[in-house]
């Protein structure tokens, strides 16, 4: 699969808990692009790297 992400980009909405998080350290570990969205303000403010 990382061949097939490298130089993509991913949209991932919902992207500051749960399942959009997860999804989007998924993609981002195999090398996407990611534009990230949320509507809670306090979930930009999380940490990315683990």
């Amino acid at each position: 699969m990382m061949e097939q992400l490298q130089g993509r980009v991913a949209v991932v909405t919902g992207a500051g808990g749960g399942l959009g998080r997860a999804h989007a350290l998924e993609l981002a570990r195999h090398g996407a692009r990611l534009v990230l969205n949320d509507r809670a303000a306090t979930a930009r403010d999380r940490p990315w790297r683990r």
